[in-house]
C-alpha cells in the first residue's frame, strides 16, 4: 500500500526510496584459473591434511578448510610462525588449539613466510568464522611453482573428503 503512494507522488522521491530504485545486477564471479608459469592468479588447493593454499602475483595464502575448522571445533589459540621463516613442503608451520583438541599446521608448499595473520591472536575464532577470508593464517612465497600441480581442487579434495568420512 505505501509502495503504490509513493509511485503516485511521482519520481521526485525515488532517490531517497530504495525499492523504487531498480535492483543492482547479480555480480558474477569469474572463473579463476590455474596459471603456475606465471602465478598471477590460481583457484584455492589442498593437501590431504586440510590445509589450503591460494596462489596471487606469487604469493600464497594459507589457512585450513571448512572441513578440518570443524572437525577442531572452537579454536582458542593460534601458533604462527616469524616472517621470514624458510618452509618446505609438508613442514610443520605451526598449531591450532581448540576447545576439543590441538592440531598442527603443515606448509602445502616451499617458501617463504611473508606475513602472518595477525588478528588470529586475540580472535582465534576467526578460524572457525571465515576460514577461507578473515581466518587465514599465513602468507608465503612460492619458491616451486610445480608443487601446486601436486595439491588437490576443491573437485577432488570434496572427493577425498567423502572418502575419509565413510
Amino acid at each position: 500500500m505505501a509502495l503504490r503512494a509513493l509511485r503516485r507522488v511521482g519520481p521526485g522521491l525515488a532517490p531517497r526510496c530504495p525499492r523504487l530504485s531498480p535492483p543492482p545486477p547479480p555480480r558474477v564471479a569469474a572463473a579463476r584459473r590455474l596459471a603456475t608459469s606465471s602465478l598471477v592468479l590460481s583457484a584455492r588447493k589442498f593437501t590431504d591434511k586440510h590445509e589450503w593454499i591460494s596462489v596471487e602475483n606469487g604469493i600464497g595464502t594459507v589457512g585450513i578448510s571448512n572441513f578440518a575448522q570443524e572437525a577442531l571445533g572452537d579454536v582458542v589459540y593460534c601458533s604462527l610462525p616469524e616472517i621470514g621463516t624458510k618452509l618446505s613442503k609438508h613442514d610443520e608451520f605451526g598449531a591450532l588449539e581448540s576447545v576439543k583438541a590441538a592440531s598442527e599446521l603443515y606448509s602445502p608448499l616451499s617458501g617463504e613466510v611473508t606475513a602472518i595473520n595477525d588478528a588470529l591472536a586475540d580472535n582465534p575464532g576467526l578460524v572457525n568464522k571465515s576460514c577461507y577470508q578473515d581466518g587465514w593464517l599465513i602468507k608465503m612465497t612460492v619458491e616451486n611453482p610445480a608443487e601446486l600441480d601436486e595439491l588437490m581442487n576443491e573437485d577432488a579434495y570434496e572427493k577425498y573428503i567423502k572418502s575419509i568420512e565413510d
